[in-house]
């Protein structure tokens, strides 16, 4: 079953299905390795997918369930990889590891997905937002869009009086983790929530399960605005605010979003365990640069699957997407991982074991 980037199977897209199948051992039996969690990575997963179909006998297959699903599945060995867009919770890198018998779980940010603010807004095409008044908007503090705030930001734009319907990812995101923690360290007096995947104001507007569902909702809704990944946005054909960070107004693009990521850091460098350190990435206001981005994780067993073979099954679909897969990640609204990590990322998956042994 081969799933290629336009969706060539539709009804395996639309679930989203992915799993890794290969021929393993001398015997040439098949292998799979099957993956669930994040709809940010969604269409990566696709792209990556057909170049595995193009370039290897590896046929990927994934499930965008929602980033806390995926976690919940993989920490029940129900699959042999978590998408997930934030790292694993203490609590959760703790059962990780008893699934891992003993060995520890391990982050592979394979891609970069910038996180659109995207609107359904009549006659507003080039919509100026920055860090507070967004967070006012998703805390319901600001409820129409001819607000004296949001005019200020807009001069000479004409906005009507349309309500504000802000969309929230109603399951367990990843994106909505982000987007909170992002909001928690670029507008911390007007965001008095602390990060979780759930969203967390009360009684504020309307939810919608998964990206797909509020990409959805914001094109049939006027006067709409959500968070989404940028693919996302980009095929509901919505509008995408330009955003202050702290340096003037920014446009989602391929270059800000690669400017930002000159800031960005491991948590710990030394480590193979490759968390992005997201607070200060989150706090960037370097001109011209677009730091509000995902850094989605393939989680997994460092060491202590039950089946040996999975753990070279994932090294080499993993090289492949590293390596092979970066090339056209722009056209679906992702940014490829920088040259500079390529060899940390390639070395922690170089170091994926098939024993049970602590890695």
């Amino acid at each position: 079953m081969k799933i290629n980037r336009n969706g060539a199977l539709a009804s395996v897209s639309a679930i989203a299905a992915l799993t890794l199948v290969t021929a393993c051992g001398g015997g040439g039996s098949e292998q799979a390795v099957s993956g669930e969690g994040s709809t940010a990575q969604q269409k990566a997963m696709e792209h990556f997918s057909q170049v595995l179909t193009d370039n290897s006998d590896i046929v990927l297959d994934y499930t965008g369930s929602g980033s806390g699903d995926g976690i919940k599945k993989f920490i029940a060995g129900d699959v042999d990889f978590a998408g997930s867009d934030s790292a694993l919770k203490d609590d959760e890198v703790t059962d990780a590891t008893a699934r891992c018998n003993g060995n520890a779980p391990w982050h592979l940010p394979l891609v970069v997905g910038p996180v659109a603010v995207a609107y359904n807004l009549d006659g507003v095409e080039d919509l100026k937002l920055n860090s507070s008044v967004i967070a006012q908007i998703f805390n319901g503090k600001i409820t129409t869009w001819n607000d004296p705030k949001i005019a200020a930001l807009n001069p000479g734009v004409s906005l009507p009086t349309t309500d504000i319907v802000p969309v929230y990812r109603s399951d367990s995101s990843g994106t909505t983790d982000n987007f909170q923690r992002f909001l928690e360290n670029a507008a911390p007096a007007d965001w008095p929530y602390e990060h979780s995947k759930e969203f967390a104001p009360k009684g504020v507007g309307s939810g919608a399960s998964k990206s797909t569902g509020v990409g959805d909702t914001v094109k049939k809704t006027p006067g709409s605005i959500t968070y989404v990944e940028w693919g996302f946005a980009t095929e509901n054909d919505l509008g995408v605010a330009q955003i202050d960070f702290g340096a003037g107004p920014v446009t989602l693009n391929a270059e800000s979003a690669g400017n930002a990521l000159e800031s960005l850091a491991f948590a710990d460098p030394a480590s193979k365990d490759l968390v992005v350190d997201t607070d200060a990435l989150f706090a960037s206001k370097a001109p011209g640069a677009y730091p509000l981005l995902l850094t989605p994780y393939s989680i997994v067993c460092s060491a202590g699957y039950e089946d040996e073979a999975t753990s070279q099954t994932l090294k080499d679909a993993f090289t492949a997407v590293l390596n092979d897969g970066q090339a056209g990640l722009e056209e679906i609204g992702y940014v490829p991982v920088p040259d500079a990590f390529k060899t940390k990322l390639q070395g922690t998956i170089d170091s994926l074991s098939g024993g049970s042994g602590n890695a």
